[in-house]
């Protein structure tokens, strides 16, 4: 049986992961470690709480058992973080040394919860703060060569309990008013996208991986998380 740990256990998706994992008889243990414990409860959670995040790294390795995947949800925005620079703090530097830790503690599998958008000479969104830090990030684990690497890119997140744009998500959350395929093109609900991230991991552990690398777009997103899931 396969031990995870998760951070970024109390945001959105990070919260869905923690919920999944929980539920789903191919993980036996979830560690958490978080400024503050989640709301979940199982026999086989153990939530550590730590308010200074730049430890959260350097605890991967005391963690027993130790953890075989790690998921990483973290992330913030520039008014809860009080201006880009320590936005990238959090999303970026804090990040990278996550993943940094995770592979020297010989975590086999690392799965970042990143953005769709973040890339592309089209993309209106690629060259704001916001994508540069995923960008990188996405760049950092995969130079670190982990035996599985998933990176996850959904659209909007859908279901937050406090919205991050109250009215660009209700926007896409009414979008399947025009048709479900049209919504699941740019949006998916937070359970969804912790859903397909377990997903993602558990095929990986299986050695069904289409790469060593995998970015996981939105349509497969769609795919693992709702249209072929399976507890």
């Amino acid at each position: 049986m396969t031990t995870a740990a998760v951070f970024g256990c109390t945001g959105a998706v990070g919260s869905q992961i923690l919920a999944t994992l929980l539920a789903v008889d191919a993980f036996s243990s979830v560690k958490t470690i978080s400024r503050r414990l989640p709301n979940a409860q199982s026999p086989k959670l153990q939530a550590l709480e730590e308010g200074d995040i730049t430890k959260w790294g350097g605890m991967i390795s005391s963690l027993s058992p130790k953890p075989s995947v790690v998921f990483n949800a973290v992330g913030t925005t520039r008014a809860t973080a009080g201006g880009v620079q320590n936005q990238w703090k959090i999303d970026h530097d804090m990040c990278i040394e996550n993943a940094k830790a995770a592979k020297k503690a010989g975590v086999k599998t690392y799965v970042f919860i990143s953005s769709g958008g973040t890339r592309g000479v089209f993309s209106p969104f690629a060259y704001v703060p916001y994508s540069r830090m995923k960008v990188g990030v996405e760049d950092a684990i995969k130079e670190l060569g982990f035996e599985h690497a998933i990176i996850l890119r959904p659209g909007m997140i859908l279901g937050r309990e406090k919205p991050k744009n109250a009215f660009l998500e209700n926007v896409f959350a009414n979008l399947n008013k025009l048709g479900q395929g049209v919504q699941d093109k740019l949006a998916a609900d937070q359970t969804i996208i912790g859903r397909a991230a377990v997903a993602s991991a558990r095929i990986a552990e299986e050695g069904k991986a289409p790469s060593n690398y995998w970015v996981v777009e939105q349509p497969d997103i769609i795919k693992f998380g709702r249209d072929e899931w399976k507890e």
